[in-house]
Formats: structure tokens, sequence, C-alpha cells
């Protein structure tokens, strides 16, 4: 039986070549129209690749969950493994936004920059609100199912598959007919999910090389002590994720980062969780964690566990208010970090939605948001970071909570599956090569 390479050896090349393409791309051609053009054109290919995903993740995460709920046969169940994942992402948050101000106030970047600060006054175009209460709730109900779907509002979708799945669950036998159907309807967007992440290397190549051909290696010399210290916090961030996954799962939660690292490299290298929200899915299947978990906990996490994303809040803001020499007292940082506690929920699916975030919370506590400015350059290799980060976050939360449950196949067992999973898709494999 022919052993096909994985999927993480071709993002790794990718990566590799992309780099190595943008750089000569960069030093070729040194004006910036030329530049921005030729990257416009290169990152057609990513655009694509998340255009597809985007086409996907909304009937994928209604099916998959819409199915769970209707297996757990009652409200009880879903309210309850609801509960304990919300008990993780709360714990999860907070240690995100407290290491990444520990590690701000230790290393104190902002003052030590020496880059020529923008004006006060000068725009960064982002369109930011005052968060109350009244907004994100109304947010959170969708006003149509469809309209949730076609704009891939993610809460909402999950909100009204709660309600589907639960009415569902309560048809008894009538309903199993529909909900074969919705099952069949999940295997159908998981088939077309492997199509589309065939194309990942090339995805990962094209987004690599398009910022390296804009930004060139030079701007990470620049902000290299910053960019370090964020991502060492993101190496603590992980270290704490697998050591509190170790406490309940066992020595067994590094078999899960093992599996999970075509989805970690999938979301590092295109800087978008969503993008490996399928292959996470799958991965936990493998990892022994029931659908009926994996698919309501994922979802959940996407909108509520963006340990990455809030962990980069704390130090964006943090290192704004250094560089323009305001000093914030403790009290004031914790109220700053209560505060992006609520603002950073839903934001999963948004381009650069934390910056928007840390936009609306400069302006709350009165630092200038044109300091903002200075990390739009490096904001991509951040992006990448924290998007891997929330993917690591949410997969782990997923087999925690399947522990907890008592729920989660025994190791043997989820080998066993995994095997015939892999005997029949090259069984299935096999007569379409040889035609």
């Amino acid at each position: 039986m022919k052993k096909t390479r994985p999927l993480t050896l071709y993002i790794l090349i990718a990566m590799v070549l992309g780099i190595l393409v943008g750089y000569a791309c960069h030093q070729t051609f040194p004006e910036k129209a030329v530049t921005a053009d030729i990257a416009a054109h290169i990152s057609i290919v990513t655009d694509v690749f998340l255009r597809l995903i985007k086409m996907i993740i909304s009937l994928l995460v209604f099916s998959t969950l819409t199915v769970g709920i209707a297996h757990m046969g009652d409200g009880r169940t879903a309210g309850r493994i609801g509960a304990k994942a919300f008990l993780w992402f709360v714990i999860a948050s907070l240690v995100s936004l407290l290491l990444g101000m520990v590690l701000s106030n230790y290393f104190q970047l902002g003052s030590q920059m020496g880059l020529p600060l923008p004006d006060v006054g000068a725009s960064t175009n982002l369109k930011t609100a005052a968060f109350t209460l009244k907004d994100f709730m109304t947010h959170l109900v969708p006003k149509s199912p469809i309209e949730a779907m076609a704009n891939n509002e993610i809460l909402q979708v999950l909100v009204f598959s709660l309600f589907f799945g639960a009415a569902l669950a309560g048809l008894g036998e009538s309903g199993k007919v529909l909900t074969d159907v919705i099952d069949q309807l999940a295997q159908v967007m998981l088939k077309i999910t492997g199509a589309i992440m065939a194309l990942a290397p090339l995805a990962v190549f094209a987004a690599i090389a398009s910022v390296v051909t804009t930004q060139g290696l030079g701007v990470l010399v620049t902000f290299a002590k910053f960019m370090g210290a964020f991502y060492l916090g993101l190496f603590c961030l992980w270290t704490l994720l697998v050591g509190a996954g170790f406490t309940f799962i066992g020595p067994r939660i590094f078999k899960l980062v093992g599996l999970i690292r075509e989805p970690f490299l999938l979301a590092f290298s295109t800087a978008s969780s969503e993008a490996a929200y399928p292959k996470l899915l799958v991965a936990l299947d493998h990892f022994g964690v029931p659908r009926k978990i994996s698919s309501f906990v994922l979802p959940l996490g996407y909108s509520f566990n963006l340990d990455g994303s809030m962990m980069y809040c704390t130090f964006a803001v943090l290192f704004i208010a250094q560089a323009y020499g305001i000093d914030l007292p403790i009290g004031t940082q914790i109220t700053m970090l209560l505060v992006l506690m609520l603002t950073s929920k839903g934001i999963a699916g948004v381009p650069r939605a934390s910056l928007v975030v840390i936009a609306a919370t400069l302006n709350q506590f009165h630092i200038p948001e044109a300091g903002l400015l200075l990390l739009m350059g490096v904001d991509q290799f951040l992006d990448m970071g924290r998007s891997a980060t929330n993917a690591v976050g949410n997969a782990v939360a997923a087999a925690v909570v399947a522990k907890w449950e008592g729920a989660l196949e025994p190791e043997q067992e989820a080998a066993r599956k995994h095997a015939l999973h892999l005997a029949g898709a090259q069984d299935a494999e096999a007569p379409r090569k040889a035609a």
C-alpha cells in the first residue's frame, strides 16, 4: 500500500518557497507601487482559497452541530456540555489576557522602540464603536438563518443550529429521517473540504509570498523585539494549554498535538482560524472526541475562546500606551482586561477584527488610536501566530470537555477507527487512479 506524503510537508515547503519568491520579488522590484501590484496578483490564490473555506464553513457548522445536538437526545446534555465549555473558555481567556499583561509590563517594549510616533490625530480608518450589552445580545440572534449563513456569522449560525437540533431531537423517531439527511449533508461538506484542502499548499505559498513581496524581511528586523516577545508569549500559552490538557487527559494530549499539526500550520500560514476548522474537526475525530461534542465545542470556541487574539490585544494596547509614555496603573490594566474579555467575543471570521477591538479599547482608555499604525506593517505576521493559537486552544478545549463528559474514546478504539477511515479513503481513491 503506497504511503502518501502528509499535507504538513507540502505546507512547510510552500512556506519556504513563499519566503524565497517574496524576497526575490521585493529585491527585484523596489518600487512600492509595483510590489503592491505583484502582491495583489499573487494573493488571488489565497483569496480564492479563503473564499472556498467561507463557502462551506456555515453549512459545515450547521450540519455537524445540528446532528450532534439531535444525537444528544435532550437539551440537558447540550446545556451541561455548553456550561463545561464556557467554564474552560473563561479560564483560558483570563490566562491569555493576564499572560499578555505580565509579559508586556516586564519587557516594556513600547518604550524601547526608538521609532517616530504617528501623529496623535492620524486615522487608522478602522470603524469602532462603544461596546454595549444591547448590541451584543441583539447581534447574537439572527434575523434570518439564511442571512446569517450568507454573511458567515458563525455565532448566529450556532444559535440557530442549537434551536434546530434541539427541536429535531424532540421529534424522536419521526425526526430521524431529517437527521439522517442533515448527517449526509455534513458528510458531503466534509468531502468538499477534502477537495479544498488539496489547494492549501498553493494558498500558503501565495499568502507568504504576497506579504514578503510588499513588506520585505526588513520589517521583521525592525520589530524583531516586539514579535519575539509576542511569540514567546504564545509559546508560553501553548505550553500552559498543553499542560492543562495533560492534567485532565494525561500523556495522550501529546497525541492530540501531533494530530493537529496540519490545521495548526494551515491556520498559521494563512492567518485564518477558519481555514483550520474542517481539519480540526477531522483531527478530533481521530483523537476519539465524539462528533456530537466536537461539532458543539469548536464553533463555540471560535466565538468565545480566541486565546491568541486576546493575548495580542493586551500586547498591542500596552505597547502603544508605553510608546506614547502613558502610564496605566495595575487597576486600570485589570479593568482593560475585563473590557477586552467582553469585546473580543464573536470576532472570529472577521478580517483584522483584533485591530478593531484594539482600536475601540484604545479609544475607551484615551490612548491614541494612531499608535496602531506602528503595528500595521507586521500585523500579518502576528496574525499568523494568534490564528494558530486559537486553533490549538479550541482543540484542547474540545478534548478536555469530552474527557469531562466521560465520552472520550479509548486510545486503541480511536486508533482502530482512524485506521478504518484511512483504509476506506484509500479504497475509494483506488478506482479513480486506475481510471
